[in-house]
């Protein structure tokens, strides 16, 4: 999964702007309990991504989702021995012990594969459409080489491959034990930040990102940056409004309780109404 540019608006934006509307879509999936807030944040994220010409890396997150919420689901219903109503005795099991399967474990257990499928788009969605490079030309100004520091450790992965191959060959020339994979991983790594601190420091000095760089006129906001900013802005107030006040409750324990259903689906239509509008306006996305 690499990033892209694309013509979408969420593409248009600036990285802090677009950055903050993903996490503003992991925090929400974070604050929501209830399973209608959580199916409306993996709904927005899907219609997102598609908006934003990545339905594809989209897709890819969700075969790896999917699987992993159904096994959370299962763990959580076969350890969790809290709830009243239970569907499926199932006697004494190695390891387990007695263990009965209740309702509300299932389901609150759905929940939680839920929250993780929301949480896994939203990474995905932010590596799809967010520069990494322009995410660290955020932190140059607390420290530039920090930044050149980190983009050249992330470009030297095939220096990295090379060095386990070249390490790889030595250590096949010695008697004894071949070496494991983890020693090999390990010696190749332990240099590598240093490298790339050291390519940065003479990059710095040759004047790589100097004067010149300091001297451009930076860019002006766009309408897409401040539509982002607003929708993140928009959901988190949203998000923590629903909780304060109580308008999606959702209990799992010691019985199922879902309660104020239009308050959950008023939150959950607003989440989906701010995620989506930012992408209306398609104009100076090229």
């Amino acid at each position: 999964m690499i990033y892209q540019r694309r013509a979408s608006p969420l593409h248009a934006a600036r990285a802090g702007c677009a950055a903050a509307y993903c996490a503003a879509l992991a925090v929400c999936a974070l604050i929501t309990s209830n399973p209608l807030g959580l199916a409306a944040i993996v709904f927005a994220v899907g219609v997102a991504g598609v908006l934003a010409g990545v339905r594809r890396h989209i897709a890819r997150a969700m075969l790896f989702a999917i699987p992993l919420a159904l096994t959370i689901a299962v763990i959580n219903a076969l350890v969790t021995r809290d709830g009243l109503n239970v569907i499926v005795r199932l006697g004494n099991l190695p390891l387990l012990g007695h263990t009965d399967i209740t309702l509300e474990a299932t389901v609150y257990g759905a929940v939680l594969g839920l929250r993780a499928v929301a949480l896994i788009l939203c990474a995905a969605l932010y590596t799809a459409a967010v520069d990494p490079d322009e995410v660290l030309k955020l932190f140059r100004r607390v420290s530039f080489r920090s930044a050149l520091t980190a983009t050249l450790a992330t470009r030297m992965v095939p220096v990295l491959a090379r060095d386990s191959r070249r390490l790889a060959d030595a250590q096949r020339c010695r008697p004894g034990a071949a070496p494991s994979r983890l020693t090999l991983m390990r010696a190749a790594t332990s240099g590598l930040l240093d490298r790339a601190l050291d390519v940065a420091a003479a990059l710095e000095v040759r004047g790589y990102g100097g004067a010149s760089s300091a001297a451009r006129a930076p860019r002006p906001w766009s309408r897409h940056d401040f539509g982002f900013l607003g929708g993140a802005a928009a959901m988190l107030a949203l998000g923590v409004a629903g909780r304060v006040a109580g308008l999606e409750p959702f209990a799992a324990y010691p019985s199922l309780k879902l309660s104020s259903v239009p308050g959950a689906a008023t939150i959950a239509g607003g989440l989906v109404l701010c995620a989506l509008l930012p992408f209306a306006d398609r104009r100076g996305i090229e």
